[in-house]
């Protein structure tokens, strides 16, 4: 049996029983939700059976310790958390939620809301405010979530709100790092993330939470730069969202393969676009450790891609984030220079090409993209010449790459028929032979597996 309105099967399941949290506050602002809390007056495993019975879907414990059971409709059109109340009454259960947009009630019987602190007001006024200054105490986590909120729903934080939370920032310390994780991402992947990222400084969130965000505010630049490290990045991420949003001002002819790539899925429920994004905001974290004044008085920041990589990975993973967002940022930081030195050897030849593309592992077509915001957030000394020469050869590049991600170039002949052609044993000879005849394949210098076998010969006549 399928149930498309679950709130209404549970209405005929338990009698008291009420839509709570950002399910309702999501409805109430016309924003779509399938997920749904619902706190009871009961036991939510027997409410959640029933409910799963009836929906011909699934239903099992979510968190023993706080008694929460989730149900899942069948092929997920929606779930439910089936809560018991937190306190004797619906209102005593309200009392403890952090901000009273959060803190409104409606029966599922039908009736008035319940809104003892003013929600409904402050969700016609488009405002975030406290339940009770204890709440940032009980759960530093909302000191986060505040700046969340406020960047997803476009809100105003009421200023006593941001002073109690800006108090209670240091208790993060103590939060565990895959909860911060969770609220962060969602941060650094809303729509008005700037806004998101300047609330979490002003409360001292950052601080706590992202410390190597805060060590770039100050570290002047070089003449090429008109900003210092940490407004810099600030206007990369910008421009790292702009392009995620509309490639084809600056892109051209390759929007629509780049839009399809950053949509794609990455890992920890980000995109490959959401994970440039972090890209974008760890990309110099290593500037501050490796700034330089040499005696003429320029600035240099020598080795911050390669330490910078180094920081940015152990940022991710003291976050819990997954080896393969930390492997994939890192390689993004470890890369981002690359097609900048090579302006100055343009027009680049096909060996050039596959050298930058190879080198850039898994990430070509991100990376370029990096770049590409990176140097349109540069704007100092001879900033429109330089932009103009780097937007070209990133076109010619993100076309090379999105063609290597879609088709990876591959030797000529396999391994096997190499060994035997030339007579020797499958090794590093043979590994090393492989690498150079892709290169070759890529460059045009050979075609045809015969041709390949001939400059195998070759190179190892000449020591391969």
């Amino acid at each position: 049996m399928t149930v498309s309105d679950p709130l209404e099967a549970l209405a005929g399941v338990v009698e008291d029983a009420w839509l709570v949290g950002g399910a309702l506050r999501d409805r109430l602002l016309g924003r779509p939700t399938a997920d749904y809390d619902v706190a009871i007056a009961g036991d939510p495993e027997r409410v959640a059976r029933a409910l799963a019975r009836s929906a011909s879907g699934y239903a099992f414990a979510l968190s023993e310790g706080f008694g929460v059971w989730r149900v899942l409709a069948h092929r997920g059109a929606w779930q439910v958390d089936i809560l018991p109340l937190a306190g004797e009454t619906i209102e005593a259960d309200l009392a403890q939620r952090d901000l009273t947009v959060n803190a409104i009630a409606e029966p599922l019987a039908g009736g008035d809301y319940v809104d003892p602190f003013g929600g409904l007001d402050d969700l016609r006024a488009r405002r975030l405010r406290m339940v009770s200054p204890q709440g940032f105490a009980h759960d530093p986590l909302r000191t986060l979530r505040l700046a969340r909120l406020a960047c997803e729903l476009d809100f105003a934080v009421e200023a006593e709100t941001a002073s109690i939370a800006r108090r209670n920032a240091a208790g993060l310390a103590d939060v565990a790092p895959e909860r911060i994780f969770s609220e962060l991402k969602r941060v650094v992947s809303a729509e008005r993330a700037l806004e998101g990222l300047d609330l979490m400084d002003e409360t001292g969130v950052t601080e706590v939470v992202l410390p190597e965000l805060s060590a770039l505010r100050g570290i002047d630049q070089s003449h090429f730069h008109h900003l210092d490290v940490h407004d810099h990045t600030r206007a990369v991420l910008a421009e790292t969202i702009e392009l995620e949003r509309d490639p084809e001002p600056t892109l051209a002819e390759h929007a629509d393969a780049v839009r399809r790539l950053l949509a794609a899925p990455l890992a920890n429920d980000l995109t490959r676009g959401q994970a440039l994004r972090f890209g974008a905001l760890l990309h110099d974290v290593a500037k501050p450790q490796t700034r330089q004044v040499t005696p003429e008085g320029r600035v240099t920041f020598f080795g911050h891609d390669e330490a910078g990589a180094r920081l940015a990975g152990a940022a991710l993973h003291r976050l819990r984030a997954s080896d393969r967002l930390c492997e994939h940022v890192a390689a993004l930081t470890r890369h981002h220079l690359r097609l900048g030195f090579l302006v100055h050897e343009t027009p680049l030849s096909r060996r050039a090409i596959y050298g930058y593309l190879r080198s850039c592992g898994q990430v070509p077509v991100d990376v370029t993209l990096l770049s590409v915001a990176d140097r349109l957030a540069t704007r100092g000394s001879g900033s429109a010449k330089a932009i103009a020469r780097h937007l070209d050869l990133a076109r010619q590049l993100l076309g090379e790459a999105l063609s290597w991600v879609a088709d990876p170039p591959r030797p000529p002949v396999r391994g096997d028929q190499l060994a035997s052609a030339l007579g020797i044993a499958t090794g590093p000879v043979i590994g090393r032979v492989l690498q150079a005849l892709e290169e070759a394949s890529f460059t045009g210098e050979v075609d045809t597996p015969e041709e390949a076998i001939e400059h195998a010969r070759h190179l190892i006549d000449h020591g391969a």
